[in-house]
């Protein structure tokens, strides 16, 4: 797995948050089977940046104008026959998340546990959406969430 963290913020990102990244990365694409099954390894690019820049990518690729926590751009739609776009190592690609430092601070002092447990649940959460999970409807809803407290309880992670 190539994992790519880029950090566009003045927000100090320590090695810490680093961790809970890459082993909610890992332990998503183990949880669902990802990289074993298909016998190939992928790669995910996360970014942190600021609630003005996620508002603009917001409004820019949602039309909603207002800052959000995270945000999921998926390569794959997980269709039948679909070929995977692969980088130079025979990866695939498999997306983009973009996680507001701010908005991961705010939700994490709102709901009073760790900053770290509020950037594994987003990595958590948007790596289901790579993955082809989505919450429009009630019963996809209550799958992606009990999803997401069974692999952050394997990230360490009590929900």
């Amino acid at each position: 797995m190539t994992l790519y963290i880029d950090n566009r913020t003045t927000f100090e990102w320590e090695e810490k948050w680093e961790e809970v990244v890459r082993k909610a990365v890992r332990t998503s694409l183990d949880y669902e089977g990802f990289e074993i099954e298909d016998e190939v390894e992928c790669e995910i690019s996360v970014s942190i940046v600021t609630n003005d820049e996620i508002q603009k990518l917001n409004k820019e690729f949602r039309n909603i104008d207002k800052a959000t926590d995270v945000l999921s751009f998926p390569q794959l739609t997980f269709e039948m026959g679909e070929v995977a776009d692969l980088n130079e190592n025979d990866e695939i690609i498999l997306g983009d998340i973009v996680i507001s430092i701010d908005k991961a601070k705010e939700q994490a002092e709102e709901y009073g546990h760790s900053l770290e447990r509020e950037i594994a649940f987003l990595t958590v959460h948007s790596m289901l959406h790579l993955m082809g999970y989505d919450h429009m409807e009630v019963a996809e809803e209550k799958e992606m969430i009990k999803k997401q407290k069974e692999i952050l309880q394997q990230v360490g992670f009590i929900i």
